[in-house]
């Protein structure tokens, strides 16, 4: 007897894969020749994929077939691009899949199934610049354009390419809980965010960057997932080992094979669907894996087999991130220093509250930061005196990431003020100038270009039950910092749940034309421009250059060294000095004149006061 149910199952193909299996993933719907293959891994005997409609009515419903080690699949022979699925795990409701490629409904609806081929790319022939000559520009998609979609971003890629930058990166776009996120709550780690449109729509703005002759760097998180609409529990408790804790909860159990390819072949995902050409993992010091090759192991070594690189986020100052795997290191290609933004940080502000505390801001650790990649390299920390870092020497200049501003140095401020905005205009065109010269890799934070008015506060769209604990602890994370004692001022930081919160945080385009801007994006372009044209700046090795401090306390960084052509940078960031004895430089020459200085008129400066005021001056051999 046939009931409505079997009404509903169609007939199904278990088993083999096509010939095409190479490219397919561990999990996820899949078109193949013969229909959609359907594949996940669950710890439910009973798994089926239900095929739905717009209206959640169910068209048909199709059992997997166990195939061992956990993994259960099926091709439905009617199933086609467009198709909305979940999968129904025992007697449950259907879940979202967690190797979706889209959810048009949000992280809690129905998985739709995605043709992957049928965008028309542009970018045959093309070839990333090398990552020793990277110039970042982080940017939040959301914020970036008043739309703040995939699509909107294309129109403002050219005035990247005039500032003279390379490459974008583009913070988190994994989908998450509501509409709009930093992106690190992101749960469907496969599925470009509707909220900033189809994948096609990121396809697109790849395609439109590396027309443009930028490379795409994605910022990925491997270390959690975010509180709402994280289904994979659902699925196996194996994802999760209790034992690895993180700041936000039970972490990943990547000694598990399932479990670890799920998340080693993303990155590649990215890469093949989506043109990606880098990646910048998410505070890769709070990933454990006890295995007897790391998983971060894996993942560079997968990213640099597709002609990929990888950056990490990690505060230990551990060498052994960016060692090759030939030495035993990791092989990670580069790494964030925070060092350098926060010694900048409490040299220009003099805020030394939470982890600024390690940071004294002397011109001697700018410049033993300058010299060496980092500033600790095993000392111990003014906070609680545990040692940290190890000596960088044999690091390559290119593989430490500097920054003056980035999304979680203006977003983890109370009100995400940006650096421009709390410092005075002299010392924010001398920490311009520097972050376009220094020897290693320069990135910047959307819109620190031309010092936006706009701040980049932290935002949410959780639940409103969540939503309430997200906007409390939120608030707690302030109440010991001395500008917040009063009660009644803590309710003054903006709510991460309000709408306003995120609306503020996005560029205005517009003002980049004003007077009070014009300059210091004259500045970036120009400085940048010196960066990737001067012959002294051409070679960066470390026997090409290095850093010495005056006895009145201004920084000289010697470029070109070895080189037929040379200059001097002289880097003051406080100003109250006259200017550079530079007679004991002898690099060619002994006598140098002015070539560029942060405190040009047309920057928004006054030559007559260089030094007297923050400045940085690059002078050429007279």
């Amino acid at each position: 007897m046939r009931t409505a149910e079997m009404t509903n199952i169609v007939d199904y193909v278990a088993g083999e894969r096509p010939p095409s299996a190479p490219q397919l993933r561990s999990q996820g719907a899949e078109l193949v020749s013969s229909g959609v293959r359907y594949r996940t891994w669950c710890k439910q005997e009973a798994v089926a994929a239900v095929i739905v409609d717009g209206q959640k009515n169910i068209l048909r419903t199709i059992p997997l077939q166990a195939e061992g080690r956990g993994y259960y699949s099926v091709i439905d022979i009617a199933g086609a691009a467009g198709d909305l699925y979940g999968y129904r795990l025992g007697e449950s409701q259907a879940w979202p899949d967690p190797a979706s490629r889209w959810q048009p409904h949000g992280v809690h609806g129905p998985s739709m199934v995605v043709d992957p081929h049928v965008f028309p790319w542009r970018d045959d022939g093309w070839v990333a610049p090398p990552y020793s000559e990277l110039i970042i520009y982080e940017l939040h998609i959301g914020t970036f354009t008043d739309d703040g979609t995939f699509r909107g971003a294309i129109a403002q890629l050219d005035q990247l390419i005039d500032l003279g930058v390379n490459a974008i990166e583009l913070m988190p776009i994994a989908d998450f809980s509501g509409a709009r996120n930093w992106g690190y709550d992101g749960v469907a780690l496969y599925a470009p965010s509707r909220a900033y449109g189809h994948p096609d729509d990121l396809r697109a703005l790849v395609d439109a960057a590396h027309v443009r002759g930028l490379a795409v760097i994605l910022d990925v998180v491997y270390n959690h997932l975010g509180p709402d609409g994280n289904y994979l529990g659902v699925y196996h408790s194996g994802y999760f080992n209790p034992e690895h804790q993180t700041p936000w909860g039970a972490g990943l159990h990547f000694e598990a094979e399932a479990v670890r390819e799920f998340f080693a072949e993303n990155a590649t995902y990215w890469m093949r669907e989506f043109h990606i050409d880098g990646f910048r993992l998410d505070a890769t010091h709070a990933i454990q894996d006890f295995s007897e090759r790391h998983i971060l192991a894996e993942i560079a070594a997968r990213v640099h087999s597709e002609g990929g690189f990888v950056v990490a986020e990690d505060d230990r100052n551990e060498p052994a991130l960016l060692r090759s795997q030939n030495d035993g290191g990791l092989g990670f290609d580069g790494a964030w220093s925070d060092d350098f933004h926060h010694v900048i940080r409490v040299m220009l502000t003099q805020q030394r509250e939470g982890y600024y505390g390690d940071f004294a801001g002397t011109a001697h650790d700018l410049a033993e930061t300058l010299q060496h990649g980092w500033l600790y390299r095993g000392q111990r920390t003014r906070i609680d005196g545990h040692p940290r870092g190890r000596e960088s020497s044999a690091l390559a200049p290119e593989q430490f990431v500097y920054c003056i501003s980035n999304h979680d140095q203006v977003g983890n401020r109370a009100f995400g003020e940006r650096l421009g905005h709390v410092i005075h205009p002299a010392a924010y065109r001398a920490a311009s100038a520097l972050i376009c010269l220094v020897p290693y890799t320069p990135m910047l934070f959307m819109g620190q270009e031309w010092n936006a008015s706009s701040p980049f506060q932290f935002f949410t769209d959780h639940n409103t039950e969540l939503g309430h604990l997200i906007t409390e602890g939120r608030r707690r994370e302030f109440r010991h910092f001395a500008a917040f004692r009063e009660p009644e001022l803590i309710k003054t930081i903006p709510d991460p749940q309000a709408e306003n919160t995120f609306v503020n945080s996005k560029l205005r385009w517009d003002e980049a034309r004003q007077p009070q801007h014009v300059g210091v994006l004259r500045l970036y372009r120009e400085f940048l421009h010196l960066r990737k044209t001067h012959p002294a700046f051409a070679d960066r090795s470390r026997t090409n250059w290095r850093v010495e401090q005056t006895s009145d306390g201004i920084i000289l960084l010697m470029a070109g060294i070895k080189s037929a052509s040379s200059c001097v940078v002289a880097i003051d960031l406080v100003g109250g000095h006259a200017r550079p004895d530079l007679s004991g430089v002898d690099i060619h020459s002994s006598q140098w004149k002015p070539c560029l200085s942060s405190n040009e008129t047309r920057f928004g400066g006054d030559p007559a006061r260089s030094f007297s005021v923050p400045t940085v001056m690059v002078l050429e051999p007279a």
